[in-house]
């Protein structure tokens, strides 16, 4: 009862700054008046905007667009506060920590604002510091998405939107913003995947001595901003080549290594001395597991081809689309979507308006709601951007071309079968020793391992006392007999 009164108080005191938005006067279309709202509501729902923007199946492509423009910015907080956190964090004074600190931000988000500084031995650094009361501030406004959410859910025609699940996601994007050692963490490891391309694409150090779960510091960037095309070609730069860095980089990130930037808007984006793009801000990432890899693959593989039939197999054999669907029905919807787009130039394809549009019909034929990816989609958008501001006749895609192939022959032909035959059996040993110890219980819950008509040699050793690592090398020997027989079979059925 009083999670409810406090809920709807709440949303009563959000109807009136809508109304008031929605009232004024202006030729403002309905997602900018929206925009407005929310940047008025506070930070969680600054972020609710920018997750809404993902969304275009929801709410439109005209308000998607309008809220993808959402201001993740606010008047920073004093520095004294800022200062005063980093001094709590670490509990030393900062004068011992930074031989300089500017106390005027460079940049203040929802969420955190910056300063430049330089550490005791000589370093210069960005100190990203968390905003103040901003968890409990998040927290209130959570309870409310989740109350949202279940009166929502309540709807039938509303349950394959998963209104639950989308709360659950946005609220885990958020707590990894919350605290800044995920930040950090997510840094850290997408450098570490990155770095073995060697494509021109780099992450700022993270100085972990100075980093907590309120404050983090990074290696400072001085780079030209990757919308200012005149610097960059007065620095004889070729934006065609930062371009294909670009995109090499986000299709390695989503197809090798299932883990990317999520927020790769032009402002997060640099390019430094050497001509190598730089990324900051690692607050919203992406996961892609293997299947979903595979299913993006496969659906711009058949685009390509203009096998429909296949895109549409694709979606059914991933479970996404009810199988009391029609195929047939199905098959014709993906042509409809996909054929104004592959019919254009090479260079007005856009592969994320592509995968929008099918997730639009897939919608419509009752797709369980995807959030990855979908997340990877807005991605791709942002991406293809930036891109069409360094070179609006060049297609990133093209640039990433060879990539592409080669990670398809890894992964489409006959390497792909032997490593997808590989996994599958590696999942199959990893169950094998559950499997069998089950057979030991059972055995053993029957008292006569013979009741249960083992063979000889499998009751012997089950009854055999346990000398060494006698039983662990009984466990391998049938693991790999099975991973063998499993293996064997798996690249005959295939």
């Amino acid at each position: 009862m009083l999670r409810s009164f406090r809920n709807t108080r709440r949303l009563v005191s959000i109807g009136f700054i809508l109304a008031y938005e929605f009232a004024l006067p202006g030729g403002r279309r309905k997602g900018q008046r929206l925009a407005a709202a929310l940047e008025r509501l506070g930070p969680a729902f600054i972020k609710l905007g920018q997750a809404l923007s993902t969304r275009s199946d929801l709410i439109g492509d005209e308000m998607a667009a309008d809220l993808s423009d959402l201001r993740d910015n606010l008047p920073p907080f004093p520095t004294a506060i800022a200062r005063a956190t980093i001094e709590e964090e670490f509990k030393t004074p900062l004068s011992s920590l930074f031989k300089e600190f500017d106390d005027t931000p460079i940049a203040a988000a929802s969420i955190a604002q910056v300063h430049k500084a330089i550490t005791s031995d000589g370093k210069t650094v960005a100190v990203k510091i968390l905003r103040p009361h901003i968890a409990a501030a998040f927290a209130r406004d959570m309870d409310l998405f989740y109350w949202l959410a279940e009166i929502i859910g309540q709807r039938a025609a509303w349950r394959r939107l998963k209104p639950l699940e989308v709360v659950k996601t946005f609220k885990e994007s958020v707590f990894f913003e919350l605290d800044l050692r995920f930040e950090a963490a997510a840094a850290t490891e997408l450098a570490e995947n990155i770095k073995a391309y060697e494509i021109g694409f780099r992450v700022p150090a993270v100085e972990w001595n100075l980093t907590s779960r309120r404050v983090l510091t990074t290696e400072w960037i001085d780079g030209i901003p990757i919308h200012d095309i005149a610097a960059i070609k007065a620095s004889h730069f070729d934006p065609d080549m930062i371009l294909a860095k670009a995109a090499q980089s986000l299709f390695s990130q989503v197809f090798k290594d299932g883990f990317f930037h999520a927020d790769l808007h032009p402002g997060n984006l640099f390019v430094d001395r050497q001509g190598d793009i730089v990324a900051v801000d690692f607050g919203i990432m992406g996961r892609l597991d293997w299947n979903s890899r595979l299913y993006i693959a496969e659906i711009l593989r058949g685009f390509m081809m203009q096998d429909y039939r296949h895109v549409a197999e694709v979606h059914f054999t991933a479970g996404y689309v009810p199988k009391g669907k029609s195929l047939e029905a199905f098959t014709q919807a993906c042509m409809a979507v996909a054929q104004p787009i592959i019919g254009k130039p090479l260079n007005e394809i856009s592969v994320a308006n592509l995968l929008g549009q099918m997730f639009k019909i897939a919608a419509e034929f009752e797709m369980e709601v995807q959030p990855q990816l979908l997340l990877l989609q807005k991605t791709m958008m942002v991406t293809e951007g930036v891109g069409r501001m360094l070179n609006p006749h060049l297609n990133m895609w093209e640039l990433a071309a060879p990539m592409m192939e080669d990670w398809a022959k890894e992964n489409f032909g006959i390497q792909g079968k032997i490593k997808d035959a590989a996994r599958q059996g590696y999942d199959i040993a990893r169950k094998i020793p559950i499997m069998l110890d089950y057979v030991e219980n059972a055995a053993k819950s029957f008292g006569d391992p013979q009741g249960i008509r083992l063979h000889p040699l499998t009751v012997e050793a089950l009854n055999a006392p346990i000398l060494g690592n006698q039983r662990q090398w009984l466990w391998l020997g049938w693991s790999a007999l099975l991973v063998v027989m499993g293996l064997g079979g798996i690249w005959l059925l295939k």
